[in-house]
């Protein structure tokens, strides 16, 4: 592709004491693309989630932002760029209702009071936006079923008008109705101009929405993929280290373990 992307990746590394996570990693992700990060226990994918939302800084290497050679040393730095991460544990609040999970932490305010009418129009807009059914943005989250908590995390995510969003793991923990919505809703931003990073395992949810694949294996890239034209063996023998640029050498330890 000839578009710039969002988000450029160059030698990027990445040390916990004497584990090497990432080595020379690169990754390149467009406005209007899904890219799926994939890889075996191990391979990486968490820490570099983590150096691109902040929570991790990269130790050796360049990001690029829209051509621009940018730092992203804490969560703030990557959502004033505009990357918004979706985590696999959601980091809701389960006694709120959908309202008050959107706006926690930057509640909006009148002459010093809160403005809940302000706050729940802009729920319900932001809901609408989505082309999600009605939701009930008075049920606390907890009452709520796994994809609609799901949706619930990405709509807030997607207040702040990120231009990358970055999901991990968005489907592991759904049915299959709940799973086939949630990559609707993710079609849906890509096609809207958003960059979109899924971290994934479901090989089906892949082939189904993602534009490329990234492979890492032991904190290496593994293979670039147009999903396309790949068949699915050839992505899978990358993962597992059966492809002749296989990574053979570990160096790093469970994805588990990592800070």
């Amino acid at each position: 592709m000839s578009v710039q992307p969002l988000l450029a990746m160059r030698g990027v590394c990445k040390r916990f004491g004497a584990i090497r996570a990432l080595v020379d990693v690169e990754l390149e992700i467009r406005a209007g693309e899904v890219v799926a990060l994939v890889g075996d226990n191990a391979s990486g994918k968490s820490a570099l989630a983590k150096v691109i939302s902040g929570v991790t800084p990269a130790d050796q290497g360049t990001v690029a932002w829209q051509g621009r050679t940018v730092q992203i040393r804490r969560p703030y730095d990557a959502q004033s760029l505009g990357i918004a991460t979706v985590y696999q544990d959601l980091a809701l609040c389960g006694n709120l209702d959908i309202i008050g999970n959107l706006f926690l932490g930057r509640e909006i305010h009148h002459v010093g009071v809160l403005d809940d009418v302000e706050m729940e129009r802009r729920t319900r807009e932001l809901l609408s936006s989505l082309s999600i059914g009605v939701l009930d943005v008075h049920a606390p989250v907890a009452s709520l079923p796994g994809g609609q908590r799901q949706i619930v995390a990405i709509a807030r995510s997607l207040l702040g008008r990120p231009k990358l969003l970055v999901l991990d793991e968005p489907t592991a923990s759904l049915g299959v109705e709940q799973a086939t919505r949630l990559l609707d809703l993710i079609e849906e931003l890509r096609d809207s101009g958003l960059g979109v990073l899924l971290i994934s395992h479901n090989m089906g949810d892949i082939k189904a929405i993602a534009d490329q694949v990234v492979v890492l294996r032991l904190g290496r890239n593994n293979g670039v993929f147009d999903v396309n034209t790949t068949p699915q063996e050839q992505i899978t023998s990358a993962v597992i280290g059966a492809s002749d640029n296989a990574v053979t050498h570990r160096t790093t330890m469970p994805d588990e373990v990592w800070p």
